[in-house]
């Protein structure tokens, strides 16, 4: 089983546009989709239309519309009551694929909260597999609460051994989650991190990697990717699973590095694209496929959730992996 962990869940409302967005002017909507988001939530929601056992972990009222949407999709969760209700994210798309998306920042979430939201994933994590812990904080969470939980998620009696862990989220919360010591006995570093070019570039900096390199030369330029990944990995991460938008994506280890590209799709929304890339990875890495192939899930995932509507996420059967070329890449 794939646990997820969204600290800071959302109602996503994707509205579509008839042309580009003109800022001060009033437009028409084509057409309005809303579904229960928010990273990991997203995940397991792919997971589950692909037949995985997964479980959600989030907080929210039971009365939430975002929990009456997972109730209305059969994804399994378990949620910690609280008393605000969770945020609105609203993405607006425009023909081709361009969106602007427009966060909330969510309800705060105190400390006694924040434990007893750990508390619950520990308790329902025993025997999993895999953890994914994504996605924003909600205002009062620590920048380092992904680095805490990892700690504690190792340093728990599971009774079924330690999971291993994946972390994808942005700015501070995600520079924590790959701080400290490697070496330490409960590392809080993931097993699995899937940033994208941007935060990439960021993460090989912060690790030292001494050619600096911008979001645009990243996916430009796939063995500079594959060379900033490795420097994150050297720091004591297990892989990097970095995409690179229409240019693909590449997978870091200490035992090698590819590039994953899947032929040009009409993109419709890229919401949630990349949380589908991480869904395929975790689909293909529960079924015992080699690395390689857990990035060409990953890439065919992405591509086909691009090409479908707002944060409608795909089903195995909707993704082409066998259009997806692998290539072998040095790391440095």
């Amino acid at each position: 089983m794939i646990v997820t962990l969204t600290a800071n869940p959302s109602l996503d409302r994707t509205v579509a546009l008839p042309g580009p967005l003109e800022r001060g002017e009033v437009q028409r909507a084509v057409s309005v989709r809303q579904e229960s988001g928010g990273k990991g939530v997203n995940v397991s929601r792919a997971l589950v239309t692909s037949g995985l056992e997964t479980l959600a972990v989030l907080p929210g009222a039971e009365s939430d519309p975002v929990l009456a949407g997972l109730r209305e999709e059969g994804v399994p969760f378990a949620s910690l009551a609280i008393h605000e209700a969770l945020r609105t994210n609203v993405a607006l798309t425009e023909p081709g694929g361009v969106t602007t998306k427009i966060n909330e920042p969510g309800p705060v979430l105190a400390a006694d909260a924040q434990e007893a939201l750990i508390s619950l994933l520990l308790e329902r994590s025993r025997g999993a597999s895999w953890v994914v812990l994504a996605g924003s904080l909600p205002p009062g969470v620590p920048a380092d609460f992904y680095a805490t939980v990892t700690r504690r998620l190792r340093n728990a009696d599971a009774g079924a051994g330690v999971p291993k862990i994946a972390v994808d989220s942005s700015g501070a919360p995600l520079a924590a989650a790959v701080a400290g010591d490697a070496t330490e006995a409960a590392s809080g570093k993931p097993d699995l991190l899937k940033p994208n070019a941007e935060e990439l570039a960021e993460l090989a900096a912060a690790a030292g990697f001494s050619s600096a390199s911008t979001a645009e030369e990243l996916e430009a330029d796939p063995y500079a990717a594959a060379a900033a990944a490795a420097a994150v990995v050297r720091s004591g991460v297990g892989a990097v699973l970095a995409t690179l938008g229409s240019k693909g994506a590449v997978l870091v280890t200490a035992d090698g590095a590819w590039l994953a590209t899947h032929p040009p799709v009409t993109a419709v929304s890229t919401v949630g694209a990349g949380d589908s890339s991480l869904a395929g990875y975790l689909l293909a890495a529960s079924q015992g496929a080699a690395p390689a192939d857990c990035l060409r899930q990953a890439v065919a995932h992405g591509a086909a959730a691009a090409s479908l509507p707002g944060s409608t996420v795909p089903a195995v059967h909707q993704t082409t992996p066998d259009a997806v070329t692998i290539t072998a890449l040095r790391k440095d």
